[in-house]
C-alpha cells in the first residue's frame, strides 16, 4: 500500500461495524482522466449513476498495474501515462457474499493521461448486463446526475455517494485549480 498516499475520507454505512472481525479487505483503484471539464466516466443504466473506472485488484497485483488493467478493460483507454497518486478513499459497508459482516474497501484514486481515441472496451458480464458504458461526460453534469440519483432514485447503487464525493474534490482540486491559473 503507498504510503504518501493520502488519506481523502472514511466512510462507515450504517449497517456496517467497522469494528468486526468478520470484514473483508478488498482493495480497488480508480482512474481520474480528465480533458479540460470534461471526465471520463462509467454510465451504468441499472443504477443511473457515473463512477470512475477502476476496479478490484487481483491478489498480490500492483496498484499502478491493476489501475492501468481496469482503466482498459472498462473504457479501452490506450497509451495510459502519467499516473499520479490524487488520495485513498477508505469505506466499510456492508458485503453479501460468503462469511462476512461486511467489507472494508480501499480504494486508490490516481489521475492519469491516455490517447484521445479508445478502444473497444473488454466488460465483464455482469458489467454488460448493468447496462455500463464508457462515456466522457462534462463533470458539472455527472455531479448534478449523481446527486439526483442519491435524492430520487430507489435503485441507486453504494458507490454513488463515494463517486459524488470524489467527483466534487476532483472537481474543486483539479478543475477549479486549472482555472485559476
Amino acid at each position: 500500500m503507498p504510503t504518501s498516499m493520502r488519506l481523502l475520507k472514511t466512510a462507515i454505512h450504517p449497517d456496517c461495524n467497522p469494528k468486526s472481525t468478520q470484514l473483508f479487505k478488498r482493495l480497488s483503484t480508480r482512474a481520474i482522466v480528465l480533458n479540460g471539464e470534461s471526465i471520463l466516466m462509467l454510465y451504468t443504466e441499472r443504477y443511473h449513476d457515473y463512477s470512475l473506472p477502476g476496479g478490484g485488484l487481483d491478489d498480490g497485483e500492483d496498484i499502478q498495474a491493476g489501475l492501468i488493467r481496469e482503466l482498459k478493460e472498462e473504457t479501452g483507454a490506450q497509451n495510459i501515462r502519467n499516473i499520479k497518486a490524487f488520495g485513498l478513499f477508505e469505506e466499510y459497508r456492508p458485503w453479501h457474499k460468503g462469511d462476512y459482516d461486511g467489507v472494508h474497501m480501499l480504494s486508490f484514486c490516481f489521475t492519469c493521461e491516455i490517447d484521445d481515441n479508445l478502444a473497444q472496451p473488454e466488460l465483464e458480464d455482469y458489467e454488460i448486463n448493468n447496462g455500463m458504458k464508457p462515456v466522457w461526460i462534462n463533470i458539472y453534469d455527472a455531479i448534478e446526475h449523481n446527486q439526483r440519483t442519491i435524492r430520487n432514485s430507489q435503485k441507486k447503487g453504494l458507490s454513488v455517494e463515494r463517486e459524488t464525493f470524489l467527483l466534487k474534490l476532483i472537481e474543486a482540486e483539479l478543475i477549479s485549480e486549472d482555472s485559476n491559473v
